[in-house]
């Protein structure tokens, strides 16, 4: 697995404590001595242009997790937006049908209350009449007490 070079016929081992070919053992040095970090030993470790790749690789794998979460989230909100306009909607649909129904009820009562007018004649008039001031009245003494105690 792990093999040390040596250097044109250089041992591994110098005199000088330095290994083969006047570098370290990590490839850090080259000929003349300057750092290149793409130069290493078999297995001996990874070039910093190895090392920035492997961290931007492991931020871009957290940021897609953290996206793909996102997603989920905003998935899961879409569906509950739908549902709940699928019930709104239905509920709009019934209050339309109620209010229609509330229509042709009314209708109906101010149909029959106009008939009762036409053959009843004067004494029904009076009872209507009177019928609608004590609504009147009995309205007007709501909202005056209904001032006076909640001042």
């Amino acid at each position: 697995m792990h093999q040390r070079r040596t250097g044109r016929g250089v041992s591994s081992h110098s005199s000088n404590g330095q290994h083969g070919e006047g570098g370290n053992m990590y490839g850090g040095r080259g000929n003349n001595g300057s750092y290149n970090p793409g130069r290493l030993e078999a297995g001996g470790g990874m070039s910093s242009s190895e090392m920035n790749a492997g961290i931007m690789e492991q931020q871009n794998n957290d940021r897609i997790s953290e996206l793909s979460e996102h997603v989920a989230r905003l998935k899961g909100l879409t569906v509950e937006i739908g549902n709940e306009v699928k019930e709104q909607n239905s509920l709009l649909d019934n209050m339309g049908d109620n209010f229609g129904n509330v229509g042709d009820m009314l209708a109906g009562s101010l149909k029959r209350i106009g008939t009762m007018l036409e053959r009843g004649g004067a004494k029904h008039m009076c009872y209507m009449i009177g019928f609608v001031v004590f609504v009147m009245v009995f309205l007007y003494w709501i909202m005056a007490y209904k001032g006076q105690s909640g001042a």
